[in-house]
């Protein structure tokens, strides 16, 4: 019996609602980030099998916690755990503390608590974002990997890895006190603002925008800019969350075709977004920016030109500029490439887009650019080449339309 629509759309929205927050409570409980997960699994694939039959539970996250911890029980009953420690962890009593313990911290929020708790400091920086990913936002490794540039087996290795630190180092599960919070607030942003991307260009699926995860991590990263205010790159994220989740209405059209920058209808702009945004890029500005501010910046630019022609590209590239000396990376070039393709050149871009080349090889933005420089250059076939690459390496539905009709305009002129 197939679950309905509906259900599955509950069910589906209930495990990116608890998932995360389940894991924590059930690592919490019984010491075991691989065994929480587990079973955590187990109950959501028990709530797909009883749910179409018996119907929506009356407290549906109260039931995949209870039933997760049902699972927990008989596997270390089997296991045949003899202390008293561990027997005591699966305890109804000990789940309560777990779901309400008390600690010196002020995180408001459970989900955001949790991921400062899996950015510990005895995990690399690029561990803690996977696991965090995984457990709070409840990404696949194939959706870590595609985010993270990096392979489904290289991910799974990573996690792996991860727990297993935590287990042999008894790391426990808990939300730091708040003077932990500043060391790892940075493996923190970067796991706030990859949620956001991956919502806002799903990496996946037949949906190329994941609303969803926009509004979470919109959510999470005004939580952040509200517990740590003086934190200038916390307020830097949410800046860059909002001014470009404010453009999402115009990105696709009504058929689901990805729409260009130069193409929007910045009448479906969300203007207090844009406000609100360009509020704290100045003051963020005023500061001393870091990379999410000069981010902000760059989209904020974007979201307040009145039209495509009014863009800034001059300004835009130079800030790109600022963000290549502070936190250098390929993508950063990339998209500073293309700032001067339009600031200065296509023919100038060229140069600096071939040496992204080889970093590069398996991100289809970059192809998509590089096919975009080549056909304002009049290399048709250069062009032809690299979209078709694009859309290879691209399972976005909006994105592969779009570069679909790239290369049938490509087709129709030679």
């Amino acid at each position: 019996m197939s679950t309905p629509p509906l259900q599955r759309e509950a069910i589906g929205w209930l495990y990116r609602e608890w998932f995360g927050r389940a894991v924590g409570v059930l690592a919490r409980s019984v010491g075991d980030l691989d065994l929480a997960e587990e079973v955590v699994q187990d109950a959501f694939a028990t709530a797909l099998e009883r749910w179409p039959r018996d119907g929506l539970p009356d407290d549906p996250g109260a039931w995949i916690i209870r039933t997760a911890r049902n699972r927990a029980i008989d596997r270390l009953r089997r296991r045949r755990m003899a202390t008293e420690r561990e027997r005591q962890a699966v305890e109804l009593e000990s789940l309560r503390r777990a779901i309400e313990p008390e600690r010196d911290s002020s995180i408001p929020d459970e989900r955001l608590g949790l991921m400062f708790a899996c950015c510990h400091p005895s995990l690399a920086p690029e561990a803690s974002v996977a696991l965090s990913l995984r457990l709070v936002g409840g990404l696949t490794a194939e959706e870590i990997a595609r985010a993270l540039l990096s392979t489904p087996p290289a991910i799974a290795q990573r996690l792996v890895r991860a727990k297993r630190t935590l287990r042999e180092q008894r790391v426990s599960v808990d939300v730091p006190a708040d003077h932990e919070l500043p060391d790892r607030l940075g493996a923190v942003l970067a796991v706030v603002y990859l949620v956001f991307n991956e919502g806002y260009s799903a990496t996946a699926g037949d949906q190329a925008v994941r609303a969803e995860l926009c509004r979470e991590a919109i959510r999470l990263a005004r939580v952040l800019a509200r517990l740590m205010p003086d934190e200038t790159e916390a307020r830097g994220l949410l800046a860059l969350c909002l001014t470009t989740d404010a453009r999402r209405a115009a990105r696709y059209d009504a058929s689901g075709h990805y729409v260009t920058l130069e193409e929007h209808d910045r009448s479906l702009y969300d203007p207090a977004a844009v406000a609100e945004a360009d509020e704290l890029v100045r003051g963020a500005l005023a500061e001393g920016p870091g990379p999410y501010a000069l981010q902000a910046a760059i989209s904020s630019l974007h979201s307040l030109a009145p039209t495509y022609a009014d863009t800034d590209w001059e300004q835009i590239a130079a800030l790109y500029g600022l963000l290549a000396r502070s936190d250098p990376s390929p993508v950063v070039a990339l998209n500073r490439a293309v700032a001067v393709s339009f600031s200065e050149d296509p023919e100038n871009a060229l140069p600096l887009l071939e040496e992204l080349e080889g970093p590069l090889a398996a991100y289809a933005p970059f192809h998509a650019a590089y096919a975009d420089v080549q056909r304002r250059l009049g290399d048709e076939s250069a062009a032809r080449a690299a979209y078709e690459r694009a859309l290879e390496l691209t399972g976005n539905p909006g994105e592969r339309a779009f570069l679909a009709a790239r290369l049938a305009e490509l087709g129709a002129g030679s």
